[in-house]
């Protein structure tokens, strides 16, 4: 689909955007569709019984409607095409996984697909599934939470494992060629591919990444076991490395880091021209089932574009942006809402996140050796890979930068009660604001299951952050912008 519409050449207004936003979810319905077409008849009815995630998948338009509404001009227009795009990556990722198993390698969320894209291969991350069916429907995954804790998973282990585990222990992870995976970024997470190992029967690839993030040391290291995944790939399916179409991959994904890293420059622009998830989830998707491609490329451009128009017209993403937050730590997946809620009950624009801040080295292509170190730095200094293992300064350092950097008057951390990672952080980091007197809103949840805090305890939380320690109550904000 275009990148941005006719329709979104003129000044914004309500009636344009209505318009580019049920275009999208018309181009959304289509990619819908279109899978049952790419299956054909007969796999797409053995899937769809075999694997009833996919009815929630199919619910996507709904996830679209929850995110444009309250939103107007080009904001609800970025948000609208962002959701488009989404679905259609998680049409394409699904109709490879079910489709082609003998070419399938199921990656860690940490590891990156490009090598795999360039072998041949079709990357499915692990974690998938686990990230994306809540945000459709918060209650997705609890039935899959339920049966890994009936295994004997420890219950205050993290959700995203412990959904991920469910699902292979129910039959339910289509089963690939191979497993790639690493010693990142936590016990759990690393934990949970024995079990994939032992419940899939495929062969399995563990990468070792080193502590020490940024020394030419650990690089060199890296870099050599990314070679070393080349060859054990080579081995175990049909594929073979084509360092032409690495370098093309690594170029496209230099086009599109450089259109992210002018966005961010924009976002520090008062007020925000774009926020929420047309920066996060823009980044999560790319990061997750588009780096390299084209259509990453054309949706970090859109977003740019749609943040140059807003800027350049005075405007602000928000009707009235009253507070800039930085969120670290995952969204929560149960209440991906939260942002758009946030932003009309207190107009709170929430301008960057953890797993947006991203150390972004740019690749060199001039030769295999440049592509494989510029790429073990990405993957090394990658969020969460940097910021939950290693030393506290990796997590601190990032997070005062960026709300220095992007002016935030706030943090908010989620804090999943299952990542103990960053809760073993929370105490220096309450003392490290003080310091600082940064307002430190810490949002008790869990980042899949919506049993232990619902959205509106959520809600609830926020509100009393809001109302105790900014000054204000919801009942001090009114209206949205109609474009």
């Amino acid at each position: 689909m275009p990148v941005i519409s006719s329709l979104s050449k003129a000044k914004p207004h309500t009636l344009r955007s209505r318009a580019v936003t049920g275009a999208c979810r018309v181009a959304s319905s289509a990619s819908i569709a279109s899978l049952g077409f790419r299956l054909g008849p007969w796999l797409s009815w053995r899937s769809v019984r075999r694997y009833p995630w996919l009815k929630v998948l199919l619910r996507v338009n709904e996830l679209a409607a929850r995110l444009t509404a309250g939103r107007a001009g080009f904001y609800q227009e970025a948000v609208a095409l962002l959701l488009a795009n989404v679905t259609a990556s998680i049409v394409d990722s699904v109709q490879g996984a079910l489709a082609m198993p003998q070419r399938t390698v199921l990656h860690e969320d940490l590891v990156p697909p490009e090598i795999l894209r360039a072998m041949g291969l079709h990357p499915w991350m692990a974690e998938f599934l686990g990230m994306v069916l809540p945000m459709v429907d918060p209650h997705a995954v609890e039935g899959y939470i339920d049966e890994a804790e009936n295994q004997g998973i420890p219950a205050d282990s993290c959700s995203l494992p412990k959904a991920t585990l469910g699902l292979t222990l129910c039959g339910q992870m289509p089963r690939p060629r191979a497993v790639v995976t690493s010693n990142m970024p936590c016990d759990g997470g690393m934990m949970q591919y024995v079990l994939l190992e032992r419940e899939l029967g495929v062969p399995v690839f563990r990468l070792d990444v080193p502590h020490d993030v940024s020394s030419d040391r650990a690089v060199h290291y890296f870099a050599g076991e990314l070679m070393r995944l080349i060859r054990w790939l080579e081995r175990h399916t049909s594929a073979r490395m084509d360092w032409d179409r690495l370098r093309a991959i690594c170029e496209e994904r230099n086009r599109a880091i450089e259109a992210e890293l002018d966005l961010w420059d924009l976002l520090r622009a008062r007020p925000a021209p774009l926020a929420a998830e047309p920066v996060y989830l823009t980044h999560l998707m790319y990061t997750v089932a588009e780096p390299g491609t084209p259509r990453g490329t054309r949706m970090f451009r859109a977003m740019l574009q749609y943040a140059l128009r807003n800027h350049e017209a005075g405007l602000g993403a928000l009707a009235e942006e009253r507070h800039r937050a930085v969120l670290w730590n995952p969204p929560p997946m149960v209440f991906i809402d939260l942002f758009n809620w946030a932003e009309r009950a207190h107009g709170v624009a929430m301008v960057m996140d953890m797993l947006t801040f991203h150390h972004h080295p740019f690749v060199d292509t001039r030769t295999p050796r440049s592509m494989l170190e510029d790429l073990a730095r990405i993957i090394m200094q990658g969020p969460m890979a940097r910021h939950t293992r290693g030393p506290a300064e990796n997590f601190f350092g990032d997070l005062f930068h960026i709300a220095e950097r992007f002016s935030a008057d706030m943090i908010w951390l989620a804090g999943h009660v299952g990542c103990k990672n960053t809760q073993a952080l929370v105490g220096m980091l309450r003392e490290r604001c003080r310091m600082r007197r940064i307002p430190l809103l810490i949002i008790d949840y869990d980042l899949l299951d919506p049993r232990a805090v619902s959205p509106a305890d959520i809600q609830g939380q926020v509100d009393r952050f809001m109302e105790t320690v900014m000054g204000e109550s919801r009942a001090d904000f009114h209206g949205t912008r109609e474009g």
